[in-house]
């Protein structure tokens, strides 16, 4: 399937423009054909009347002169041929070169007056041929047919050479015509490269609207581009507010219920209750966070982000060697300068923190991040030399809220948190075995 709009064109104006000379050629062709036709009888007849004027009858006898004033007519080898034949189709007259000719020519003295036609000699070769009935000549009665002949041959070398001429010309003016078509389809979709530039410049966040320095059929293309751009960013504006407000509302209560159960856990009767309630109340803290960052960081539909990749891993890295400052992890960072992934940086932090937390908390000593880019798209992958994951569990700890790890605390719901954020972007994570030893993260994003 051919997508590009100036090729389909190109391809169309072209097939019309080829069609088009094609069936203008057997015009053009035929057309020629008959003038040079029409101009070969005409000359034939002007041969005709050059041995009609040299002709005498006496006693009812032709009498021609040894020469005549058309000098083609006393050469043994002329192209020109001429006969006269009388009322009964007798020969009484041929040019010189009529020899070697080879024609058995018979005249029909039926009253039409002149005939223009064709003929063929005894060896195949095609004559033309103009018949002329006489009957006054010299101003006296007689009945005569006088006949001039030329061969077909030349007929055919011209036409055959016009013919040549008209491909070879029509093929340059094709190769011409399609030159300027793809000139001026060029010129005239650089109104639709403009608009694909501005597209890339929003999608980068370079501006935040399209301008309306456009054609006129494009106007209310634009207009409504703008006008989903602009909803999109107040809905974007809206979700925000609304979540702080969640979050903010939220916040007091939970507080206070944190503080209740502290107050219960000094009592030794209600410490087990104490311990229950503190359990739900931090599981009803992640369950809010993990529902406040689905549905945050989902992808803008039209505007695409591009966040530098090392900043954003070495923060985190510097953050978890403090936390995790007793097992003196080792990072090795596989990263091409200046790369840059496809998301939101609030999506990346959530994203990248989530999974360098658990290499943290489960590798042995080393951790390996990378990225690779290829012609389907990059790949970022976080490795550690940690237990690593059983195959057979793998689809399931990003599954909310299930956990392998039992002896440290949580809810289960950061890898979820991070299988949301990759598939609101299109990507797709994978788990495998890393050649570290434990567990390998990869990202695969589609290419654009």
């Amino acid at each position: 399937m051919i997508r590009s709009l100036r090729l389909r064109l190109m391809m169309a104006a072209a097939m019309l423009a080829l069609i088009f000379m094609l069936a203008l050629l057997p015009a053009l062709q035929g057309a020629y054909s008959l003038a040079l036709q029409d101009s070969i009888e005409q000359r034939l007849a002007s041969d005709v009347t050059t041995m009609i004027s040299a002709a005498r009858v006496e006693d009812n006898r032709l009498l021609m002169p040894l020469l005549l004033p058309g000098e083609q007519f006393n050469l043994s080898d002329s192209r020109l041929l001429g006969y006269i034949y009388n009322r009964n189709g007798e020969l009484v007259w041929r040019s010189r070169a009529t020899e070697l000719a080879g024609i058995d020519y018979r005249p029909r003295y039926d009253g039409t007056g002149n005939q223009f036609g064709k003929i063929k000699n005894a060896n195949g070769e095609e004559f033309f041929v103009y018949d002329v009935e006489i009957k006054l000549l010299g101003g006296r009665n007689a009945a005569f047919s006088i006949v001039a002949l030329q061969p077909v041959r030349e007929y055919q070398v011209i036409i055959s050479a016009l013919r040549e001429k008209l491909y070879l010309g029509f093929g340059a003016a094709l190769v011409v015509l399609l030159a300027l078509l793809w000139m001026g389809l060029t010129w005239g979709l650089k109104a639709l490269r403009g608009l694909s530039q501005e597209l890339d410049q929003v999608e980068t966040g370079e501006r935040e609207s399209l301008s309306e320095e456009h054609p006129l059929e494009l106007l209310r293309l634009t207009g409504s581009l703008n006008r989903l751009l602009l909803s999109e960013r107040e809905q974007r504006i809206r979700y925000r507010d609304s979540l702080g407000d969640l979050a903010h509302s939220l916040k007091t209560p939970l507080a206070v219920l944190q503080g209740v159960s502290e107050t219960m856990a000094k009592r030794p009767q209600d410490l087990e209750q104490a311990r229950l309630l503190q359990s739900q109340i931090e599981r009803m803290s992640q369950q809010i966070s993990y529902q406040l960052q689905r549905a945050s960081l989902r992808k803008s539909g039209l505007v695409r982000h591009h966040v530098v990749l090392r900043p954003v891993v070495e923060s985190l890295c510097n953050t978890l060697d403090k936390v995790y400052r007793d097992k003196q992890v080792n990072v090795c960072l596989d990263l091409p300068d200046g790369c840059q992934v496809a998301m939101e940086q609030g999506a990346l932090l959530e994203m990248l923190g989530n999974l360098l937390e658990n290499a943290y908390r489960l590798c042995l000593g080393r951790i390996r991040i990378s990225l690779h880019a290829s012609l389907s798209g990059d790949e970022l992958c976080v490795e550690d030399d940690g237990p690593g994951v059983p195959e057979s569990q793998r689809a399931r700890i990003l599954e909310r809220g299930e956990r392998l790890d039992r002896q440290n605390p949580g809810q289960g719901i950061g890898l979820a948190v991070v299988k949301d954020i990759i598939e609101s972007y299109n990507a797709r994570l994978t788990l495998e075995d890393s050649p570290l030893g434990g567990a390998a993260f990869r990202i695969h994003f589609q290419a654009n």
